[in-house]
Formats: structure tokens, C-alpha cells, sequence
């Protein structure tokens, strides 16, 4: 049975150990409180303290693991590098790196894992490279958009009276059910060295968008600013579902019932 240490076990990382661990893996998830160490263990994983911040020696166990799935949203990349010269002395052989469509500039073009002449100036770069660079190692990069589900209704993005900039830009959303699956199906499939866009199928416009999310949660809609032309990029994620042959759960954001339990 495969070993999987989670880093970072919050709004994404305790849905994704429940699902490991419902699939028969071991699973090892950090967090950077000691308030959530009884929510990890009533799951079934076995919780570590991991602050990137300041590493400390005790990472060592839990890099004791097959396969590391990196989840935190830090920008520091001495804290990183610092971790992946641990992963190199440690048992891990197989890494993911939870990234953001963010990389990719604002530009009126459908962009693919291929337009690195669209990269945008981010420590995410950097942060990806250290990982695909980690020796004794395979890495996935996966790129997911804007995070939605659950306690992430997009109604609740914009506060009103807020001017939403770009308003007939395109939206680059996924789903947390689609995140948990595709990180699920890349271990399944066992696809390493990749790096995958993740979104939805359907990218509406932001004023279309995100006014109808407000409205069925009968929050202020945002305003919408009109000074300028709207330049928004499209991601495609043709690749996640050629190569994973993986189906979205929620493809059509347009159509996502925005309520209860699925947002």
C-alpha cells in the first residue's frame, strides 16, 4: 500500500486525505495548528505539525511517504527550497505540486500547458521549477483555476459596491470535486513528469457569471467597471482530459447548482 504525506490540509487538503484514505492508502497530512490535529485524525490520517516557514527535523517523518502532494498556498521559496533538499534525502519518489492558472498573463488567447510565452512574472514559477528540479524524484505540476464549492460560493467573491475591473473577461473556475478527482487520478494512473491546466469546460463572462451568483444567494451583485476593454485569457483543459481521461463532474459552471451542498 502506497504512502501519501499531504501537505497542507485545509479547505482542499482534508476532502482529498478522506479520499485516499477511503481507497485504501496510508495517509499523512500536515497542518500548521495544533487546533486541527483531532480533525485529522477522525479522518484516518495521521496528523503532522509542517510550517514551511520554519522547517524543522521532524519533517523527516513525515516525508517518510511514496508520494508527496504539495497543497499550501506560500509563496516562500527559501522555505521551499529548503523543504525539496529534504525530499531528496527522504523516501518521497513521486511529487505533486499544486499550482495556480495564475502563471499565464492576461492576454485574449486560449492557453495551454505549451504558452510558456505567456508566463507572467510569479514566485510559482520558480516554486514549480524547484520541484520538477528535485532530484530522485518525478513531479506533476498541476495548475488549477479559481477555486469554487462548498464554503467557496462564487456569489460571495465580490463584496457589493466593489468595481469588478475586465467585466466580459472570460472565468477560469473549478470545482473542489473536480480537484479531488483529478489529484486522485493522477496517483491512480500514475502520470509523473506533466503538467495539467485544470478548469472547467465553460468559461462565461464575469458580469454574466458572478451576477447570477449573487442574485441566487440574494447577495448585492458587484459593480462592474467599463473604462476599459475586457482582456481575459481562456485555459484550456484538453490535456487533463485527453491524457487522464478524466470527465469532469461540474464541466458547465453556467449549469452548477449554486446551493447546499455542491457550493
Amino acid at each position: 500500500m502506497n504512502t501519501i504525506s499531504i501537505l497542507g490540509s485545509g479547505w482542499l487538503g482534508l476532502p482529498l486525505a478522506q479520499d485516499f484514505i477511503k481507497a485504501g492508502y496510508e495517509v499523512k497530512a500536515s497542518t500548521t495548528s495544533e487546533n486541527r490535529i483531532a480533525d485529522l485524525t477522525s479522518i484516518g490520517a495521521k496528523p503532522f505539525i509542517v510550517n514551511i516557514d520554519t522547517l524543522t527535523d521532524s519533517v523527516k517523518d513525515f516525508l517518510q511517504s511514496d508520494i508527496l502532494i504539495v497543497n499550501i498556498t506560500s509563496k516562500n521559496i527559501e522555505g521551499f527550497s529548503d523543504l525539496v533538499t529534504r525530499i531528496e534525502a527522504s523516501d518521497i519518489q513521486k511529487i505533486i505540486f499544486v499550482s495556480s492558472t495564475s502563471v499565464y498573463e492576461n492576454s485574449k488567447r486560449i492557453m495551454t500547458e505549451s504558452d510558456t510565452e505567456y508566463y507572467k512574472e510569479s514566485p510559482l514559477l520558480a516554486i514549480e521549477s524547484l520541484f520538477q528540479h528535485c532530484r530522485g524524484t518525478e513531479t506533476t505540476i498541476v495548475r488549477f483555476g479559481g477555486l469554487i464549492g462548498y464554503r467557496r460560493h462564487p456569489g460571495n467573491f465580490f463584496k457589493s459596491k466593489r468595481v469588478v475591473q475586465n467585466p466580459d473577461a472570460p472565468v477560469n473556475l473549478i470545482h473542489r470535486d473536480d480537484c479531488v478527482g483529478i489529484l486522485r487520478e493522477i496517483v491512480e494512473q500514475q502520470i509523473w513528469d506533466e503538467i495539467f491546466n485544470c478548469c472547467a469546460d465553460t468559461h462565461p463572462g464575469k458580469r454574466e457569471f458572478y451576477t447570477r451568483a449573487a442574485n441566487l444567494i440574494d447577495n448585492t451583485p458587484p459593480e462592474f467597471g467599463e473604462s476599459n476593454a475586457s482582456v481575459g485569457k481562456i485555459i484550456s483543459n484538453h490535456k487533463v482530459k485527453q491524457l487522464l481521461n478524466y470527465e469532469f463532474k461540474h464541466p458547465d459552471l453556467m449549469k452548477l447548482a449554486f446551493n447546499g451542498s455542491t457550493v
